[in-house]
């Protein structure tokens, strides 16, 4: 069921009135009521879907969450407008976070980045992901505000989630995770042998991890299919997205999903259309073989930062020009699922072992990237129904 948040005509229009009054001189007052006028227009427009549901609020900017065996929930907090008191979180029943695995790990701090080690503390988390056989793993390109990446930081951490201590921490060397790279997303094979990521930054291109010998390596980096599509502009609200300056975000690969079997994974870059699809084997062999590696177009989508596979192989996407949910079919067609004005930047999925799908609302169109500070910070986690 959806409904439209329609506020009181007339409440709107004393606004307006009051605002053109005379004896409003007072140049705060009038400030004041502008602000409140847009607040009563704005919600018009707004679109709601009842099948969205809030599971908890956060006071700084979310975007990776995952949801357990056992139906824990973790999300992270990258270190991007801000330095965050807590990279990666649980979140409890009741809505609040904890620290996780602990407050050591989450120490690290920007103006602490000469006395803090960045190999074994948290510097800027972009993802986290249960992987169904009692682990935790933490993605952290260790770029502050997506600049240049802190020495020694960009890794994958592994905690065990029955004792909650770090298990293995795997660094990426120079040549994986260059000072330009941003290591954004990751999935962990069923098998569990070998991660897989997508790298945003610059240049754009996916990374394996043999989760056994710990051994990394690029696969089609710079090529065609993990950089931004230059055709593509991203829009939000209606319009162009641009930073103060006038330029459009350029993300790479970003968007990442693996089949339920671990054989094929697909990927496409925020900014751009285009999905790809490869076989894992082939990005497993391009280690002695980088010719092994091509990329196979998929589908033609739209931008999209989050996706996810169900059961049923359907590709879920997050589509932040709608606000939106779409679902893309085995046959190529795409088709809605909701929309919902909350879902300001949909960011990440996840899914529980009920079923329940989990997504993130991570606001990056109204962050300070594109704005004097932030003009909507509610960030918000939310959970909802799978398809039928």
């Amino acid at each position: 069921m959806q409904r439209m948040f329609i506020p009181s005509v007339l409440s709107s229009a004393a606004v307006i009135i009051a605002l053109t009054s005379p004896t409003l001189s007072n140049a705060q007052t009038m400030e004041r009521l502008t602000n409140k006028a847009k607040e009563l227009v704005a919600p018009v427009a707004g679109k709601t879907d009842d099948r969205l549901q809030k599971v908890a609020t956060f006071k700084h900017q979310v975007t990776g969450v995952t949801v357990s065996e056992d139906s824990r929930i973790f999300v992270n907090f990258p270190r991007w407008s801000e330095d965050v008191p807590v990279s990666v979180a649980e979140v409890m029943t009741d809505g609040s976070i904890k620290s996780y695995p602990n407050n050591e790990w989450n120490a690290w701090r920007n103006a602490k980045m000469s006395e803090i080690s960045a190999k074994d503390h948290f510097v800027t988390v972009q993802s986290v992901v249960a992987d169904g056989r009692g682990s935790l793993f933490v993605v952290d390109p260790a770029a502050p505000n997506s600049e240049k990446t802190i020495k020694d930081g960009p890794k994958l951490v592994q905690i065990n989630l029955q004792t909650n201590d770090v298990k293995r921490v795997y660094p990426f060397a120079p040549d994986v995770a260059g000072p330009a790279s941003y290591l954004n997303d990751v999935r962990i094979a069923p098998d569990g042998a070998f991660a897989y990521f997508t790298d945003s930054g610059q240049p754009g291109g996916l990374v394996v991890l043999d989760l056994k010998s710990g051994k990394s390596w690029r696969v089609l980096s710079d090529d065609p299919s993990t950089q931004s599509e230059k055709d593509v502009v991203v829009q939000v609200d209606g319009k162009p997205l641009r930073r103060p300056d006038g330029r459009q975000p350029l993300f790479n690969a970003d968007s990442i999903a693996l089949s339920k079997d671990g054989k094929t994974l697909y990927w496409k870059a925020l900014t751009g259309k285009t999905m790809y699809r490869i076989s894992t084997e082939a990005l497993q062999r391009a280690n002695q073989d980088p010719s092994a590696a091509r990329a196979e177009k998929y589908a033609d989508t739209e931008p999209t930062d989050g996706l996810w596979i169900d059961d049923e192989n359907r590709i879920y996407l997050s589509t932040m020009q709608n606000d939106g949910i779409k679902i893309l079919g085995s046959d190529g067609k795409v088709v809605p699922l909701l929309q919902d004005s909350r879902l300001r930047w949909p960011d990440t999925f996840a899914q529980g072992p009920d079923g329940t799908m989990y997504i993130t609302a991570s606001h990056i169109q109204d962050s300070p990237w594109f704005h004097q500070g932030w003009s909507d910070d509610s960030f918000t986690l939310f959970k909802f129904a799978p398809a039928k």
